[in-house]
């Protein structure tokens, strides 16, 4: 009887341990609060690594464009030198190099960034290399105005 009544008592214990013991579902919180943190850094630091080629850009009241798609961008230092994305080109190689970026043909949308030193006769020709070459949505990109 000694022997019922010491096996009915770890019976027991053994029950209660089950109750008090590990939890295994798991804390959702945590994970969520990083992924919202990950979420804003990103959403903060994307805007900044759209174009490498660092310009002055002049600065308008026109507002700016709503983009779904990262755009065919190109650049024009003051010194004249024209970038696409961050590769330099010379004036015979931008239609080859267009042809390649602009994954809509000739419908693709152009933005041709111009420092704001750069000479105007620069900015033109590089938009007349572009709109003879067939594409017809050129456009030149600028900061907003401060004031």
């Amino acid at each position: 009887m000694a022997m019922a009544a010491g096996s009915a008592g770890s019976g027991r214990r053994r029950r209660r341990a089950r109750r008090g013991g590990a939890i295994n579902e798991i804390n959702m919180t945590p994970f969520i609060d990083v992924m919202l943190v990950l979420l804003i850094i990103f959403m903060v630091a994307a805007p900044m690594m759209s174009v490498g080629v660092p310009l002055d850009l002049p600065q308008t009241k026109a507002a700016p464009l709503n983009m779904d798609s990262k755009p065919v961008t190109l650049s024009i230092r003051s010194t004249g030198q024209v970038f696409l994305a961050e590769a330099e080109l010379k004036d015979e190689a931008i239609v080859g190099k267009l042809a390649e970026a602009a994954k809509q043909g000739f419908d693709e949308r152009i933005f041709v960034r111009g420092d704001k030193k750069v000479d105007y006769g620069r900015v033109a020709q590089i938009m007349s290399i572009v709109t003879a070459a067939g594409y017809k949505r050129v456009a030149l990109v600028t900061e907003p105005d401060q004031r």
